[in-house]
C-alpha cells in the first residue's frame, strides 16, 4: 500500500498519539495538528522527517482554512482526517451555561465540520480518501452528568451519517469511532471538566461525576489496540460507518439499542396511529 498523509487533531495525547504512531509504524506519514506543538517533539525526533506538526485549535476556524492549504501545499494530499481533538464536560443540564454549550460544541461538532468541509474538495479531487471521526459511546445514548457531551456526540453523529452518503460516490469513506473507556488523558483533571454541581441533582449526577473521575489510570481500553483497530477500518474494503471500540461500548451500545426496539416496539400502534386514515375500497 502506497504511504498516505494522515491529518490528526489532537495528535499529542491519547488516541490522537496512539493513531500518530500506528500510522508511522504503517510507513506513513503524519501531519499532527496541536495547539501546543512541543507536545510532540519526540514523536518527531524519531519519525525520520515523516510528522510534520501543525499548530491548531480546531475551534479557530480561519486556522483551520491556514492549516489545510499548509499541508496541501507541503504533502499534495490529505488521505486520512482524523477528528480526534475533544474533552469531557459533567454536569446537570439545567445548571449548564450556554458558553459550556457552545465551547464544546464548537469544539466537537462546529470545528471538525468546519475542518471535514476544509479537506473534502481536495479528497474528492483525489477521488478517494477517508473522514475518522471520533465520537464516544455516549454518542449513542446519554446518562445523567453527560447530556451537553452527549449533545454533541450526538450532533457530529447525525452529520457525519448523513455526510457518508453523500460523498461515498466521490471515493470517500466516512468511519464513526465510539469508544469506551480507554486509558487515555480523558478522565485527568483540566481534561474532564466540571459544570456547576449542586445538592438538586447529587442523586441523579454524582454517580456519574464519581465513576469518571475515579477511573482515571483505571481504565479497561488500550489506547494502543484502539489505534490498530481504526487502521484496520480504515484499510479495509468495507469499512462499518460505526466502529464501537471496547467491552463496554459493546455492552452499553446494545443495552441502548434493545431499549429503543423495546420502546419502539410498546407504542407502535400508537406511532402508526397517527397516519391519514388508509381510502375504503370499495
Amino acid at each position: 500500500m502506497p504511504a498516505r498523509i494522515w491529518f490528526i487533531t489532537g495528535a499529542g495525547s491519547g488516541f490522537g498519539r496512539s493513531l500518530a504512531q500506528a500510522a508511522l509504524e504503517a510507513g506513513d506519514t503524519v501531519v499532527a495538528a496541536v495547539r501546543r506543538p512541543e507536545t510532540i517533539t519526540d514523536l518527531i525526533a524519531t519519525a525520520s522527517g515523516r510528522v510534520t506538526a501543525v499548530e491548531l485549535d480546531v475551534t479557530d476556524l480561519p486556522g483551520i482554512e491556514a492549516a489545510v492549504a499548509e499541508t496541501i501545499e507541503k504533502h499534495g494530499r490529505i488521505d486520512i482526517l482524523v477528528n480526534n481533538a475533544g474533552r469531557g464536560l459533567v454536569g446537570p443540564a439545567e445548571l449548564m451555561t450556554d458558553a459550556e454549550l457552545r465551547d464544546l460544541m464548537d469544539l466537537h461538532f462546529f470545528g471538525p465540520a468546519h475542518l471535514t468541509r476544509a479537506v473534502l474538495p481536495h479528497m474528492r479531487t483525489q477521488g478517494a480518501g477517508t473522514v475518522v471521526q471520533m465520537s464516544s459511546q455516549a454518542g449513542r445514548y446519554s446518562l445523567p452528568g453527560v447530556s451537553g457531551y452527549s449533545a454533541t456526540k450526538f450532533a457530529l453523529e447525525g452529520w457525519s451519517e448523513g455526510l457518508a452518503l453523500e460523498v461515498a460516490a466521490h471515493g470517500i469513506r466516512v468511519l464513526i469511532v465510539e469508544p469506551g473507556a480507554f486509558r487515555t488523558s480523558f478522565n485527568e483533571p483540566g481534561v474532564l471538566r466540571f459544570s456547576r454541581r449542586s445538592e438538586i441533582y447529587r442523586n441523579e449526577v454524582e454517580p456519574t461525576l464519581t465513576a469518571l473521575a475515579g477511573a482515571d489510570g483505571k481504565q479497561p481500553g488500550d489506547p494502543d489496540r484502539a489505534a490498530a483497530a481504526i487502521v484496520r477500518a480504515v484499510n479495509s474494503a468495507t469499512p462499518p460507518l460505526r466502529l464501537a471500540l471496547g467491552s463496554d461500548a459493546a455492552e452499553t451500545i446494545a443495552a441502548s439499542l434493545e431499549r429503543a426496539r423495546d420502546e419502539l416496539a410498546e407504542w407502535e400502534s400508537v406511532t402508526r396511529g397517527t397516519d391519514f386514515p388508509s381510502p375504503v375500497r370499495s
